[in-house]
């Protein structure tokens, strides 16, 4: 009961997700990334936990998105009540929703990316989100809001919403993952934390820690 957005920005090597949903903890749920490999979105009705990171193993092994897909859906026996979307490093996209999640259920792949979602308000509300993350040309963080914010603009999930999440990764960066697990206006609060997170103090720092690419920063 859920909608999520995965991309990749093809100029600066970023990974990007963003969740949100009518229910607890939909970041600790959901969302799962690994710099270089990419990214998995598990949710459904009865969202496997298995499955976010069965799937970036399959990509890390070599595995195209699509058959890793395939392989990961077709061994479960509850696939039917589940969703998945994955997005490897290069940005190509994959999804599957099984017929018994809560409708309105669908995903949609677009350019570098993939968004879906399950007990929606309309259909819709997958490619408003789409829409907003293409607008403009801004910050990954400040896209995949806009994209939340269309989504729930367009009716969003049914219920209403109750989390929200983030996750952005790149080799040149520590990750940015921010999360809101219960809240009555979730999306407002996850705005707010990505301003403090991205501004002050905490951004000096985060700038500071050790990266893929450089391990050893913040030695000195």
């Amino acid at each position: 009961m859920t909608y999520s957005i995965l991309v990749f920005d093809p100029e600066t090597k970023q990974l990007g997700a963003a969740a949100a949903t009518g229910s607890l903890c939909v970041g600790g749920w959901v969302l799962r990334g690994r710099v270089n490999v990419g990214l998995s979105a598990s949710q459904g009705a009865a969202p496997s936990t298995f499955w976010r990171d069965d799937i970036l193993d399959l990509l890390q092994q070599g595995k195209a998105v699509e058959e890793a897909v395939n392989t990961v859906t077709n061994a479960d026996q509850g696939r039917e009540s589940r969703q998945l979307a994955a997005l490897d490093s290069k940005g190509n996209a994959a999804a599957f929703t099984g017929s018994k999640n809560t409708q309105i259920a669908l995903a949609q792949k677009f350019k570098n990316g993939v968004a879906s979602g399950n007990l929606l308000a309309h259909e819709n509300v997958i490619s408003d989100a789409i829409a907003g993350y293409q607008e403009g040309n801004r910050h990954m963080g400040e896209r995949l809001l806009s994209a939340l914010h269309a989504a729930q603009e367009s009716g969003g999930d049914s219920r209403g919403l109750m989390s929200a999440a983030m996750l952005i990764i790149s080799p040149k960066e520590a990750p940015i993952d921010l999360r809101i697990d219960y809240s009555e206006k979730p999306l407002t609060d996850l705005s707010a934390l990505y301003e403090r997170a991205m501004t002050g103090e905490y951004r000096d720092w985060h700038l500071t820690v050790p990266t893929l690419q450089n391990r050893e920063r913040g030695l000195d």
